[in-house]
């Protein structure tokens, strides 16, 4: 524990330092806990030099940007919204595999043209190590524009950043894994905005009855329910309400997929298989 205690500490003076060699770091700000330590640490490397920057889309639960507020109000950091235009694009609409890498093109595109116009000197965003061992073509796109990810130069990992977000106080620390509501759609079947809708107000009804693990995946008239697995037993005691709910959002089936919730970057990729 000892051990674990001074690599952590030595890793967070790492991102300390490697922040405040950063004249004008602006920060993507999604609203997760990877996002609002790295808020968190440039803040206290820079002060008002930072600023947190939040892309705002259909693509992203309108919970999530509730977040993002309450999370620089606690911070202190300087905080603006971008609407960001990747749902708009065809190329994103057709939903391929690499979706991923059209939108993360768009938003950073977008999140350097607003921060050069605010002063800010480099991108950072929140990958971290772990990221590293799974498929992540947004990382391409964000590399490709000049974003860095401290996080990960860093040597900070899952753990280690939920860790020192509970020291700083951070609520999200143990928040469970986000990913866009884009990332529900199989690869290959068009995103739409009345879809995005469809699903965060789906996974907004469970979220409401106390489930924390929660993906909805959109297969047109049916919706996949996917929760942790320590709570898949409890969805027994709200299956009419559910079915009443989500039939109101216009699925004809709703099922519960039995292997449980599972968040990865081949996300996309998996959907798309039978």
């Amino acid at each position: 524990m000892a051990d674990f205690a001074e690599q952590l500490e030595a890793k967070y003076q790492r991102l300390l330092q490697i922040l405040s060699e950063i004249e004008r770091p602006a920060i993507a700000l999604s609203g997760g806990v990877d996002s609002a330590l790295l808020a968190y640490t440039a803040f206290q490397a820079t002060g008002e030099r930072a600023l947190a920057i939040t892309a705002d889309s259909p693509a992203m639960p309108r919970r999530e940007m509730r977040q993002a507020s309450q999370l620089v109000q606690q911070i202190g950091i300087r905080h603006i919204f971008i609407h960001s235009h990747e749902v708009e694009h065809p190329a994103y609409r057709a939903n391929p595999v690499e979706r991923c890498y059209i939108c993360k093109k768009e938003i950073f595109s977008q999140l350097n043209q607003v921060a050069r116009q605010m002063g800010c000197t480099v991108i950072c965003h929140g990958e971290n190590v772990d990221d590293l061992v799974d498929h992540r073509p947004g990382s391409l796109a964000a590399q490709e524009l000049g974003a860095r990810a401290p996080l990960r130069e860093a040597g900070l990992g899952k753990q280690e950043i939920r860790c020192l977000a509970r020291r700083f106080d951070l609520p999200v620390w143990d928040q469970p894994a986000m990913a866009c509501l884009s990332s529900r759609v199989p690869a290959g079947s068009e995103i739409t905005v009345e879809k995005l809708a469809q699903i965060e107000a789906a996974e907004d009804f469970l979220l409401d009855l106390g489930f924390r693990q929660v993906r909805v995946r959109h297969h047109d008239t049916l919706a996949r329910i996917e929760l942790g697995q320590d709570e898949m037993q409890n969805i027994l005691a709200h299956t009419q309400a559910i079915i009443e709910r989500f039939q109101e959002l216009g699925f004809r089936y709703i099922t519960l997929d039995l292997a449980g919730y599972r968040l990865s970057g081949l996300e996309q990729i998996r959907e798309g298989k039978p």
